[in-house]
């Protein structure tokens, strides 16, 4: 009974290695073609001047994107909420996707210099006439975990309490 808990152990051991092995391959691999896509973004961006309109995050198939961009996304994609800009563009109005990174500094109703590579938006240089967005009221909790993320402020030490207790004497 003993050896038989030693082998299912192993046999464990032994798939665990595996599967930790094939993700690593994976994930190298991925790695590799994601930054492959990023110098051809990169290569192919120009800089152009844009008026936002709007954004929100939509599916990719209620975006109003090119037939052509929703034909080549996989299944699995269209369901995926992407970030979506509508901008106008010389004389036109077009949808753009932006990078995650750069959507929430996109400001709406304000001109822009962005740096776009097809219909995807890289970076966001010069605003133009942006609005000043209204402080977001941070509730209870909100406060609590910022000031948990910030650390909290060191404890008075013995010596300022001694201090303190002095003062008051």
């Amino acid at each position: 009974m003993n050896s038989t808990v030693w082998i299912v152990l192993a046999v464990v051991l032994v798939v665990l290695a595996a599967v930790t092995g094939f993700l690593y391959y994976q994930g190298n691999k991925l790695q590799k073609k994601q930054a492959e896509q990023q110098a051809e973004i990169a290569k192919h961006a120009q800089q152009m001047n844009l008026l936002i309109i709007d954004k929100k995050k939509l599916p990719l198939r209620d975006s109003g994107l090119p037939q052509m961009v929703l034909d080549q996304a996989p299944a699995r994609a269209k369901r995926a909420k992407v970030p979506i800009v509508k901008a106008k563009v010389g004389p036109k109005i077009m949808s753009l996707m932006a990078n995650e990174d750069i959507y929430d500094e996109i400001p709406v109703k304000a001109n822009v210099k962005a740096m776009v590579s097809g219909i995807y938006i890289t970076s966001v240089n010069n605003y133009r006439n942006a609005p000043v967005p209204e402080p977001e009221k941070k509730g209870f909790f909100e406060k609590i975990r910022r000031k948990a993320a910030e650390g909290t402020a060191p404890a008075p030490t013995t010596e300022s309490k001694k201090k303190g207790s002095k003062k008051n004497s």
